[in-house]
């Protein structure tokens, strides 16, 4: 199994140890050598033309935030490295530096390792704007941790809130020469994609593929195996990858979450019928190792 799945990877060291050191925080804030990277509502800032991330001196980004408000993401290529979020509201913010994208595009065209840091970026700035007050509670939350945790301000509370991170499990199910593909009413005509849901509380990974599977289209499934996994911020997800055999064949649309369900060889995947997920996507990459499969 070669390749590797867009955002994920270990390029930023998150020196855990410092978000606690706020001293040290403080100081690595005003180096000349540390790199802000700003967040302008849910899009991300890149480099016009050949697109790259763009990574900002403090002089000019400060004029964006409150120090209080960064959010400490690790040491990237030997710069301490920050977050920051841009008001939505501010109309064309950083003019001159490149353009805000879509992470979605960028994680098309970025090298590996900065779309890495954009997709920390991002899901730790919307994850900020959600949490601004305590589930317990009800109180303001702030900040803490060099912004990887947030803190009731309720003396009587003081509940920690940690980034929130959804599971979900996309499985590519084979019956032999085929392999089993749906579409969402909502999706571009003509594509389709692996089965995929979000794990339910009390679920194994394992029981929520099966359970999955069988709800959207009534396909039961053995053997399933761990292929790999990719951080997906759209906002907060985490694809987990799987494998699996089909121990039945006869489709039915159980749940109605999906518009059509298919089983498709290996000549038909590779004729441009069905269009296949996008290349970004876990699911392209489940599609495309079982196409280079040798067919049993």
């Amino acid at each position: 199994m070669n390749g590797h799945n867009t955002f994920a990877g270990a390029f930023v060291d998150r020196s855990g140890h410092r978000r606690a050191d706020a001293e040290w925080l403080a100081a690595a804030q005003q180096l000349l050598e540390s790199r802000f990277v700003p967040v302008w509502g849910d899009k991300c800032l890149a480099s016009s033309g050949s697109p790259r991330a763009v990574l900002l001196e403090r002089k000019d980004a400060s004029a964006y935030f409150e120090s209080d408000e960064l959010i400490f993401l690790g040491v990237f290529r030997g710069h301490p490295s920050f977050a920051f979020r841009i008001d939505p509201g501010i109309d064309n913010p950083l003019q001159g530096f490149g353009e805000f994208h879509d992470l979605r595009y960028l994680g098309s065209v970025l090298p590996p390792d900065e779309a890495n840091l954009a997709a920390q970026a991002r899901a730790l700035v919307i994850w900020h704007s959600m949490q601004k007050f305590c589930g317990l509670c009800g109180a303001p939350s702030r900040a803490e941790s060099g912004g990887n945790t947030r803190k009731c301000t309720n003396d009587t509370c003081q509940h920690t809130i940690f980034p929130r991170v959804d599971p979900a499990i996309i499985v590519l199910v084979s019956n032999g020469p085929q392999c089993l593909l749906g579409r969402q009413s909502t999706w571009p005509e003509g594509r389709y994609s692996t089965i995929a849901g979000f794990v339910e509380p009390g679920e194994s990974l394992e029981d929520a593929v099966r359970r999955e599977v069988l709800e959207e289209t009534n396909i039961e499934v053995h053997d399933v195996r761990y292929h790999s996994s990719q951080p997906w911020p759209f906002p907060s997800s985490l694809m987990l990858g799987f494998t699996a055999a089909a121990a039945s064949a006869d489709i039915a649309l159980n749940d109605g979450e999906l518009e059509d369900a298919c089983w498709f060889t290996r000549k038909e995947l590779q004729s441009g019928f069905p269009k296949l997920p996008y290349r970004l996507s876990i699911a392209r990459r489940l599609v495309d190792d079982w196409l280079n499969l040798e067919e049993p």
